[in-house]
């Protein structure tokens, strides 16, 4: 079993401040589950809209948290890290349901297993929780893309 810290993450992850919702990897196992870590924190810059008079973590954003951490498991999968010539995507979201807020304070309980990977498609099954408590899940599918480099497509 595989525990990641930040720097790790980092490694597997191309997505920093504001926008990197994943912490710390409790656990890892290749090919099969992660569960990893959000601490949310009143400073995160959604709350200043999202409520403030009632600071909420939205929904969509404990989702993006949920692929992070797929990603993370696909990329130790695949025995690889992000890098410049790649982007790992979201292709689709089914049955996201949504349980209880996620306010200032809670830590995120990421919880994701790979249902299957046919082609280039991962398929996985996640879930958000909060003191044992389900915040959110969803069946996510996501896919890694070769990309060009900026500045390399062909002149006019």
């Amino acid at each position: 079993m595989t525990t990641l810290d930040i720097r790790a993450i980092l490694e597997h992850l191309p997505h920093r401040y504001p926008f990197l919702l994943v912490d710390r990897v409790l656990e890892l196992e290749q090919g099969k589950r992660i569960v990893a870590i959000k601490n949310v924190t009143i400073n995160e810059p959604f709350f200043m809209g999202h409520f403030p008079h009632l600071p909420v973590m939205p929904g969509v954003l404990q989702i993006e948290a949920l692929a992070q951490a797929a990603g993370i498991l696909s990329f130790q999968t695949m025995g690889r890290v992000s890098d410049a010539g790649s982007v790992y995507y979201f292709v689709g979201i089914d049955n996201a349901r949504f349980k209880r807020p996620v306010v200032p304070g809670d830590q995120l309980r990421l919880e994701v297993g790979i249902v299957r990977v046919a082609r280039s498609i991962w398929k996985y099954s996640g879930r958000a929780t909060v003191d044992g408590q389900v915040a959110a899940e969803a069946d996510l599918m996501c896919t890694l893309r070769t990309i060009e480099p900026a500045g390399s497509g062909q002149d006019a």
